[in-house]
């Protein structure tokens, strides 16, 4: 039977980068879903840990996804934008995220 490794809170700080305030992420807000930016090499369980260990809340679904960097030509040279991992984060019921709050 495998072990569960709990993240460190160093750890945690670094795995969760920033939280995304787009139209369409405060619309999931209303069901108790938040979205972030995460660092490309963590998997759902750490970011869940994470989230867990930073806000004090249940998570009971983690969803992530890979935006790829898009082509874009600057003074004549093409190059593409870094890509970015995001998770979306569904939470227990009574659970919030205060989403004033920003992590530094």
């Amino acid at each position: 039977m495998k072990k569960l490794k709990m993240t460190s809170s160093e750890r945690a700080l670094s795995i969760i980068k920033s939280p995304i305030m787009t139209e369409k992420s405060t619309t999931l807000n209303q069901f108790n879903k938040y979205s972030f930016f995460v660092s490309k090499d963590s998997n759902s369980l750490e970011i869940k840990q994470a989230i867990e260990n930073i806000f004090k809340v249940k998570v009971t679904k983690v969803n992530t996804l890979i935006n790829r960097g898009k082509l874009k030509s600057f003074k004549g040279s093409l190059g593409y934008k870094k890509d970015q991992k995001k998770a979306i984060v569904t939470l227990s019921e009574g659970n919030t995220i205060d989403s004033s709050l920003e992590i530094k």
